[in-house]
Parts: structure tokens; C-alpha cells; sequence
């Protein structure tokens, strides 16, 4: 299997995202998700996809000649270029039959969870591909209503007797290079939802959430 893992240059909300430091970490989230991925056994490569010189630097600094640099197409590097440009880009970069998609603003997956994920994917009869969710069993409301619950039956019932709901968390997508090709897209058409919990479900998309995770990996690191 290999990993593809985008880190494009440019980030608009959380300047230098990918490479600032990081807690203290020098090389910042890639260092810190690049230091696990090796550290998964059923990887044969990662695949690190930019067009930022410093991204490159810092990959080139771990020396293991299972990162490979794909120097990314400036138009598939900038603000406007949709996820599903990307998603067209990834099959032509990467020749293996599965691969797995994540991204360093996911820096709490352990090293055991995408094992577990990978076991998990290439065990299922049922499923043909995998992503990374929440399970949201809670009050969900449009702008006006309730849409999981019927309040002229029971204004606030037991959390527990709520539907399940699923939010996509980005963490990482397992699926074959096949249904890349054949659905442009990186899950197949039964993907397998696999819940992660806790703060491996944190994804860094604001300042807010970056000070967050340097908060609990400053905590982590201590314990």
C-alpha cells in the first residue's frame, strides 16, 4: 500500500500550516505525521505530493528512501484547484493497487489505527474502500427543525435512542487505485466507516484548532 499525502503551499487560514513548528517541533505537522507513517509496517511508500520547497526539504531530511517527492503541477497547487482535480492526479503519480490518503493536519492517528484501519479494509467482503468518521448521535437541527428526532412526539429524547450519524473526518481514505480510476473518486461505492475517537479525530483546519493540538500534544509528549 502507499500513502499519498498532499501538502500543497499556500494555506490561507493557518499560514505555513504544514511546516511551521509545530509545539516546539521543528518541521511542524509534516515531521510529526511523516515520524509515524514510517512507523507503519504495511506501508511501502508515501508519497509526499507539493510544490513547497520547504515541505520538500523537511521529507529529503528523514533520508529513507520510502518518501518520495512528487513535485506537484502549480495548477493543481493553487486555492482554486478542487479536490477532485487532485483526486483525478493521484492514480497518475501512484502505481499501486490500494492506497491510502491523509494529511498531516491529522496528527493524532496512531501508529496501531492505521494498522487496524488497513487490516480492516483488506478483511472486508462487504466493503470496498474506507474513510475516517465521527459517530454524531446527538440534537442535529437544520436552520428551522430538528432532522433526527420528531419533537411533537418527544421534545428532547435519550440521546441513546437517536439515530446514528456519521461526519467525515478526514483523517484518511483507503481505496484501490481501480476505483480511483473507474470512480474518480478516493472512496468506492461501499466504503467502510471506520469511527476513530478522541483526539485522533482532531483535523487542524483554524488557528483555534492548531493552538489546540499543540496543547495536547505538549500533553501527550509529558505523560
Amino acid at each position: 500500500m502507499t500513502i499519498f499525502l498532499p501538502c500543497r503551499l499556500g494555506s490561507e487560514r493557518i499560514p505555513q500550516k504544514n511546516t511551521k513548528v509545530f509545539a516546539g517541533v521543528k518541521g511542524g505537522l509534516l515531521k510529526v505525521k511523516l515520524s509515524t507513517l514510517l512507523k507503519v509496517s504495511t506501508i511501502e511508500s508515501i508519497v509526499v505530493s507539493t510544490n513547497d520547497a520547504e515541505v520538500i526539504n523537511i521529507a529529503k531530511s528523514f533520508k529513507n528512501e520510502r518518501i518520495i517527492i512528487d513535485v506537484r503541477p502549480e495548477l493543481l497547487a493553487t486555492s482554486s484547484a478542487s479536490t477532485d482535480d487532485v483526486i483525478r492526479y493521484v492514480p497518475t503519480v501512484i502505481k499501486d493497487k490500494h492506497i491510502l490518503w491523509t494529511h498531516v493536519t491529522s496528527p493524532f492517528i496512531s501508529v496501531s489505527t492505521f494498522e487496524k484501519a488497513i487490516a480492516k479494509y483488506f478483511r472486508s467482503d462487504k466493503h470496498d474502500s474506507l474513510m475516517t468518521v465521527n459517530k454524531v448521535q446527538t440534537f442535529l437541527w437544520d436552520k428551522e427543525k430538528p432532522i433526527n428526532y420528531d419533537r411533537s412526539v418527544e421534545k428532547w429524547p435519550r440521546t441513546q435512542t437517536l439515530p446514528e450519524f456519521y461526519e467525515i473526518n478526514s483523517g484518511f481514505f483507503i481505496n484501490s487505485r481501480e476505483n480511483y480510476l473507474k470512480f474518480r473518486d478516493r472512496i468506492g461505492l461501499k466504503p467502510y466507516l471506520y469511527t476513530t475517537e478522541g483526539y485522533e479525530s482532531l483535523d487542524i483546519d483554524w488557528p483555534e484548532d492548531f493552538k489546540l493540538a499543540e496543547i495536547i500534544y505538549k500533553q501527550k509528549k509529558n505523560q
